[in-house]
């Protein structure tokens, strides 16, 4: 049996339709309910009428990482482990959250997988886990990249990182493993979940962009690359999955353009982008909510990340989604 944590997000609904074409017998936990409907949407996306056949075969358990008791009792009897569930956030207040999820969430996975003495287990990082300092802008950053710590780095970054290192711990315990670390993923499914607020963004009409470029993937691409990787006798590894190298003004030109929206034209500065964060941290002390800039999410939009996939591409053959097919889907 599969056991798949993170199911209800973005990833994990691009997993389970590819998992659902291979086994029968798929648990997935969840901790919001009505999160599953949304899952079944992304079904039907994929599916049309053959929806039911290929979702029934997943079987949702309400249960927490962080509930290692509950864990112990579900992952009972699983052999492949799938663990997509984490938080994403670059806000300071939530850097508490961020390890307690991410870093203690997966080594409560790792611990409980070596107990069950599971067959394989595949474990969803970022390239904010991989090393960038010291490497010029022009160069492709890959799976060798050193991460260093530093003043500037994201709390999100820190957390990641530290998840990527309890699963390196596992595979030193005996733990059978491969990690995958995709970039920006975009795929079908909801507008409010972290890089996809972007298209509903655009969508109400966005006059600025930074001068900033990372990678972007295709949920689809990453879903595939996995069960790909679980499949094969790859063990032990990591694998960046991060598709297009593009600036952010060209990824705003793309989405603008297939929305029928007017592209941004202004390009904002480092001193105005300080400005707006300081602005909306203060507005978020004041109404008690969650800022939409922090100081992190800041810096990135002027950072220039340029990342490498030949290796995956080169290990199991994978070619990527264009980024052009990959907003076309999202908004089909």
């Amino acid at each position: 049996m599969v056991f798949v944590t993170g199911g209800t997000g973005l990833l994990g609904s691009h997993l389970l339709v590819e998992l659902s074409k291979q086994h029968d017998n798929i648990t997935a936990i969840y901790r919001n309910q009505s999160k599953i409907e949304r899952v079944k949407s992304v079904f039907y996306h994929y599916l049309k009428e053959e929806t039911e056949n290929y979702f029934k075969k997943i079987i949702w358990v309400a249960c927490d990482i962080l509930d290692v008791p509950k864990l112990e009792e579900v992952m009972e009897g699983h052999k492949v482990i799938y663990h997509c569930a984490g938080f994403v956030s670059f806000a300071r207040r939530d850097f508490s959250s961020l390890i307690e999820i991410n870093r203690y969430g997966t080594a409560n996975m790792v611990n409980v997988a070596l107990s069950k003495k599971v067959d394989k287990f595949c474990h969803v990082s970022s390239t904010s886990a991989v090393g960038r300092k010291d490497i010029p802008s022009n160069v492709e950053i890959t799976e060798k990249g050193k991460w260093i710590l530093t003043e500037k780095t994201s709390g999100y970054s820190i957390s990641k990182y530290s998840a990527e290192k309890e699963v390196w711990r596992g595979i030193h315990e005996g733990l059978n493993a491969v990690i995958v670390n995709p970039s920006i993923i975009f795929g079908y499914g909801n507008w409010d979940e972290s890089s996809m607020k972007i298209f509903k963004r655009i969508k109400k009409g966005i006059n600025f962009y930074s001068s900033g470029a990372n990678a972007f993937v295709d949920a689809r691409d990453v879903a595939k690359i996995m069960v790909t990787l679980m499949n094969q006798d790859i063990f032990n590894e990591r694998f960046l999955c991060t598709g297009t190298n593009i600036s952010f003004k060209e990824v705003f030109e793309k989405i603008a353009i297939q929305l029928d929206k007017k592209p941004p034209t202004f390009q904002v500065n480092k001193f105005l982008m300080g400005v707006a964060w300081r602005l909306s941290v203060l507005w978020g002390f004041i109404t008690f909510s969650k800022p939409t800039l922090s100081r992190e999410t800041a810096r990135n939009a002027f950072t220039v990340a340029k990342f490498n996939s030949n290796k995956v591409k080169e290990r199991i053959g994978h070619e990527f989604y264009g980024l052009d097919e990959t907003i076309e889907n999202v908004l089909r």
